[in-house]
């Protein structure tokens, strides 16, 4: 018994002393240029070692090679389409001895593998082309079909440091991630492959979950099953899809989420300077497809922040960027994506409570950059059910933009603001600075006094009607816009009130005053604005010439059961303030506005003038006075020439 146990020791000492030596019979050399030449012979390149090769052969054989490099297609940018400090690979004794492509386990580190396309868009990735025209099996459409014997068997894969590049042949663009730590498994090339692991670009890391569900129908060119997930602080992806035609063209499902949009802009070298509630979280849902150079993206849900989006798009990835999309946009609220206006020294609720009053307004002059318009084309058809876009709000509305070489011509198909209905268009020239804009609108049954307060600050009109305008201006800020206002603008307002003054009292104190009675003094004949106070009106019709944003009128008509007003003067934009002259008169018949005459009796002119924050009314008395000095000399010719001729 101890005999055989010795025995069988001397034996197993024997086969692992033979194991250990057997590396150094076997001919390295040889068994690489086995391998090299199977590599030369299914994929047509050259596997090329400048360093150690080291050999093991228990319990597989194991290689372990140094300095290694992979040629690239003849027509590729460099020599070696891989190269990789070591390649370590686990090979069954099995497949040496049938033919068969087959690994137990591939271990590779420090790569530098380029990615590249030819003039013709071929991949160099496009290894087996010489498998095919070993055994020419083609389709009609010319897609390599590989023999059904063929197989690559890689089991795991494992990827560790370096880089990979890709290189667009057709176009120039470059992308390169880096720091892999990547596994993959391959068992066959009809069966699943999938990828594991992180990667960093630009020096963000992403962390990868690849399937695919047939590897040899991505060679052979049709279309094969992805599924795809990247994770990272910046931004979540997940792709389920179908992929043809070498990657050009691709369909499926995507969603894309990540927590700011500030964050990737800055990523990607651009400082998006927004307000703390802009520009965050988003997201985005909907069926894509991908054919050549051109994005489409159906049943689109979009999210930023607060805004929905929802609709389609198409967007041409050529060498210029073009757009066409018809979306909803939901109640749009642009607030917090555009620039605070510039403030006053100190608010009314800073003052003390006796120093309180309104303050001036100031024009925003902060520079608005519109050179982004001149890298995109686009047609766009957006409806949205409100907007708004500092103090302005519309309602229910639809208009279609064409951009095309940074000019962009906006048309309202569907305008609904301030009660009204309208249409208009709007033409922004953003080729240079100064920008252009050109508007002609045309609005019905709108409420005077929330648009005017909305978009100039000025409260003091009260009224439904219609407002009309043809204006154009150029600058780069509210200020530049406000500054080279230039165009016509007409009115017509019903029943409605100009607030601030009572101009019928004030008329009737200064009658008083002229007749002698001084009483009317002790109420004073010069008013500032009055809240309480205002002038109704039943009509107020006019029209406006701009130049270099100031209008001026002289056509101003007011009607209203006891009064008339005509009028003529100025509106100063830049400098906010309003200069009028009015002839003011009180009707002589009871019958009002309805009546067919005309006459006004006593006339009195009336100045309104002073900055919009702060408008002050005043009575020309002595005008007034001189009027009806005219009117009694009229009266005492009059009765002279009745004498005369028995009048």
């Amino acid at each position: 018994m101890k005999t055989l146990a010795k025995v069988l020791g001397i034996i197993i000492v024997v086969i692992i002393g033979l194991l250990i030596a057997i590396p150094f019979f076997i001919p390295v050399d040889a068994i690489f240029t086995k391998v090299s030449e199977e590599v030369e012979k299914t994929t047509g390149r050259t596997l090329t070692i400048a360093g150690d090769k080291d050999l093991a052969i228990f319990p597989s054989l194991r290689l372990e090679l140094n300095d290694v490099s992979f040629s690239n297609m003849a027509d590729g940018s460099r020599a070696n389409m891989a190269t990789m400090k070591q390649l370590d690979i686990h090979i069954p004794w099995s497949s040496l001895f049938s033919g068969e492509v087959k690994l137990d386990k591939f271990v590779i580190r420090e790569p530098d593998v380029l990615l590249e396309t030819n003039a013709q868009g071929k991949g160099n990735w496009q290894l087996f082309d010489k498998v095919a025209e070993q055994q020419p099996q083609q389709t009609q459409s010319g897609q390599i079909s590989l023999p059904e014997s063929f197989d690559v068997e890689l089991g795991e894969v494992a990827i560790y440091g370096g880089q990979f590049t890709y290189l667009d042949g057709q176009t120039g663009a470059k992308q390169q991630i880096s720091d892999l730590e990547l596994a993959v498994l391959l068992e066959s090339l009809r069966k699943p492959l999938e990828l594991k692991g992180g990667v960093t670009y630009m020096a963000q890391r992403f962390n990868l979950d690849l399937v695919v569900d047939n590897p040899i129908k991505a060679i052979e060119g049709r279309s094969f099953a992805v599924t795809k997930s990247v994770d990272s602080e910046l931004v979540n992806l997940e792709f389920k899809g179908q992929i043809a035609e070498q990657g050009q063209s691709i369909t499926g499902t995507l969603h894309l989420d990540g927590d700011s949009v500030k964050d990737i802009a800055k990523w990607q070298g651009v400082e998006l300077n927004a307000k703390d509630n802009a520009f965050n979280a988003f997201s985005v849902d909907g069926a894509m497809q991908l054919q050549g150079q051109s994005f489409t993206i159906n049943k689109l849900v979009a999210k930023l922040d607060e805004l929905a989006i929802e609709g389609m798009s198409t967007i041409n990835l050529g060498e210029r960027l073009a757009i066409n999309a018809n979306v909803d946009l939901g109640m749009l609220d642009l607030n917090p994506y555009l620039p605070e206006p510039t403030e006053a020294a100190a608010t009314p609720a800073e003052k003390p409570a006796e120093e309180a009053k309104a303050e001036p307004i100031v024009w925003d002059d902060t520079k608005m950059d519109l050179s982004a318009l001149n890298s995109l084309d686009a047609n766009v058809v957006v409806r949205s059910s409100g907007l708004k876009a500092r103090d302005i709000t519309l309602g229910e509305n639809q208009f279609t933009l064409k951009l095309q070489n940074a000019v962009a011509n906006l048309s309202l198909d569907k305008f609904v603001a301030y009660e009204g209905q309208g249409k208009g268009t709007v033409m922004l020239n953003a080729k240079q600075v100064p920008y252009q804009i050109n508007t002609n609108f045309s609005l019905a049954g709108i409420d005077a006094e929330p648009l005017l307060t909305d978009a100039a600050k000025f409260d003091k009109l009260m009224g439904k009607g219609s407002l009309d305008w043809q204006l154009s201006t150029r600058g780069q800020s509210q200020k530049d816009f406000v500054n080279a206002l230039a165009g016509t603008l007409s009115f017509n307002f019903a029943d409605g009130a100009v607030k601030g003054a009572n101009v019928a009292e004030l008329v009737r104190k200064a009658k008083e005053l002229i007749k002698g009675n001084t009483a009317a003094l002790a109420d004073g004949l010069n008013t500032g604005y009055d809240e309480s106070q205002k002038t109704d009106f039943t009509a107020l019709t006019g029209s406006m010439t701009f130049t270099k944003g100031v209008g001026t009128n002289s056509d101003l008509s007011l009607q209203s059961p006891l009064i008339r007003i005509s009028g003529e003067g100025e509106v100063d934009l830049p400098a906010t303030k309003v200069n009028y002259r009015l002839v003011t008169g009180i009707v002589d018949s009871i019958e009002g506005q309805g009546t067919t005459d005309e006459s006004t009796g006593f006339k009195i002119p009336m100045r309104i003038k002073g900055p919009f924050h702060d408008v002050g009314i005043s009575l020309d008395v002595a005008d007034a006075a001189k009027e009806e000095a005219k009117e009694k000399v009229k009266d005492k010719v009059k009765d002279k020439l009745k004498g005369l001729f028995g009048g």
